[in-house]
């Protein structure tokens, strides 16, 4: 399967609202299996359809060689929906593809319910927490056009501007293929490790 090139941050298709998938087809399947390819080539956790230039309402997680206990096997979201946020909170760093070399701690809700269809467009429900629950809500802020910094204070998102500014002036290199803001696209060699969703 063809390794899809990342969208930077800036690039007008990541603050793009995606539109819901209507139905499956033979065409859909395949991207979703190169989203796929994609992240586990990238090391990523998790990716969304906008991350790879694609305004569909898709995204795919598989957290399953992290430390997270019970992680279950990679899966694919399509129009997702969280129906549930638990009132209690937790701070976590987190990371983008789309955002290479920028990390920050985020807080987000502890326990997410979630509303999706999977590769057959049959609906399903899952309940989750911890890191699960992190990657799904930070994927579906990325459908819905949101960047994770998005969520910092004030004070701290006045802090990213710098680093914000490198990566969409090109000056922070992907260890994985990329497009820029202009629609350049970047190719690199092969990823070196991490963690980024």
């Amino acid at each position: 399967m063809p390794i899809l090139p990342v969208y930077l941050y800036n690039h007008p298709v990541l603050k793009q609202k995606t539109s819901p998938v209507k139905e499956i087809t033979d065409e859909i399947r395949t991207f979703i299996a190169d989203m796929f390819d994609t992240m586990h080539s990238a090391d990523g956790i998790g990716l969304a359809s906008n991350q790879v230039g694609r305004s569909l309402s898709v995204a795919v997680i598989d957290i399953s060689e992290t430390d997270e206990r019970n992680a279950p096997p990679q899966f694919a979201m399509i129009n997702p929906i969280i129906t549930h946020y638990s009132d209690e909170e937790i701070d976590m760093e987190e990371g983008c593809l789309s955002l290479p070399q920028f990390r920050e701690v985020v807080v987000r809700p502890e326990f997410v319910q979630v509303r999706y269809c999977d590769v057959d467009m049959k609906e399903r429900a899952i309940e989750a927490d911890g890191l699960l629950a992190r990657v799904i809500q930070h994927e579906i802020d990325h459908l819905n056009g949101i960047y994770f910094f998005e969520r910092l204070s004030s004070v701290r998102r006045t802090l990213s501007q710098k680093k914000l500014r490198r990566i969409a002036a090109g000056e922070i290199i992907a260890n994985y293929s990329t497009v820029d803001v202009a629609g350049n696209e970047r190719i690199v060699g092969p990823p070196q490790g991490g963690t980024d969703d």
